[in-house]
């Protein structure tokens, strides 16, 4: 696609002419950007996946936009706990959490994923700096429900450290891990996370990048994604099951976050080579973007 781009450069002209007024619009806007563990593992090739990802990023912030990165990594904990003879269980979708599965997901989070992201970034120059929510209190959280163990329910969002970050004219890299008041770690679903962090900061955009295209009308139907729908459309598809398992808690994520502000969510398969620049920077998008 690129190099049948560069062999046509009135494409190219066409293409820069059509994101002129995108950019201008958002230019000095907080964009936050989900990257969903799928996203990463579901890839054919994992590098050349984040080595584009962290393109689109430093391009935002090249053009004036403010960049925030939340991720996930599920695929990469349960690989971890299988290679250790862990056996997960899920209840409603979500790894019951015991102190042992904690500190692996912290281990994998913190260490493994959200460093992998930062460093992909920072290739193009000193931009990503890393951290988790459990960092200048940004995150506070208590339990969800006892019987998930340390899984996390959001309380509080302090987003200070994020906007010190942003005015230095970094890229925060957000590992989602939360405490309570006395220090107890807790794993967060990131597209909660992510929502509720866009939210916080008064986001134009929350994207959220997955291993689907969007929402569909038929969940095993990819011609039937739906490039745009409102909030409370959004939620009558989860209410009746056509965005449900793991699109559920992305779906919410994002109704939620136009609900309190956010102008716009997109759901984008993280999959496809500059989804996040094709979605925010052209008329037609990849995606669903999801409106209040």
């Amino acid at each position: 696609m690129i190099s049948d781009a560069r062999s046509h450069p009135a494409d190219v002209a066409a293409i820069l002419v059509e994101a002129l007024p995108y950019i201008r619009e958002f230019a000095g806007s907080v964009v936050v950007v989900k990257f969903g563990g799928n996203a990463l593992a579901g890839s054919e090739d994992p590098d050349a996946a984040l080595a584009s990802f962290a393109d689109d990023i430093v391009l935002l912030r090249s053009v004036g936009l403010l960049p925030v990165v939340v991720h996930g990594g599920g695929p990469q904990i349960a690989e971890l706990l299988g290679r250790l003879g862990i056996r997960s269980e899920f209840r409603d979708g979500l790894r019951v959490t015991d102190a042992e599965t904690l500190e692996i997901a912290r281990m994998v989070l913190v260490g493994k994923v959200n460093s992998e992201i930062v460093s992909a970034i920072n290739v193009h120059g000193p931009l990503a700096v890393g951290l988790s929510g459990i960092d200048a209190n940004l995150i506070r959280a208590d339990a969800l429900h006892e019987d998930l163990g340390f899984v996390g329910n959001i309380t509080d969002i302090d987003p200070t450290i994020i906007t010190r970050l942003l005015a230095q004219g970094l890229i925060p890299v957000v590992a989602t891990v939360g405490a309570d008041l006395l220090g107890q770690a807790y794993n967060i679903n990131a597209d909660t996370v992510a929502g509720a962090l866009a939210a916080s900061l008064g986001a134009a955009k929350l994207v959220v990048l997955s291993d689907v295209d969007g929402i569909r009308r038929d969940p095993a139907d990819a011609s039937s994604t739906i490039a745009k729908i409102t909030a409370d459309q959004l939620d009558e598809l989860v209410r009746n099951g056509t965005a449900g398992g793991g699109m559920a808690p992305k779906a919410q994520a994002c109704a939620s976050a136009v609900r309190a502000g956010v102008a716009a969510a997109h759901l984008l398969d993280g999959r496809v080579a500059h989804a996040v620049l094709l979605e925010l920077f052209t008329d037609s998008g990849v995606g669903t973007m999801v409106t209040p």
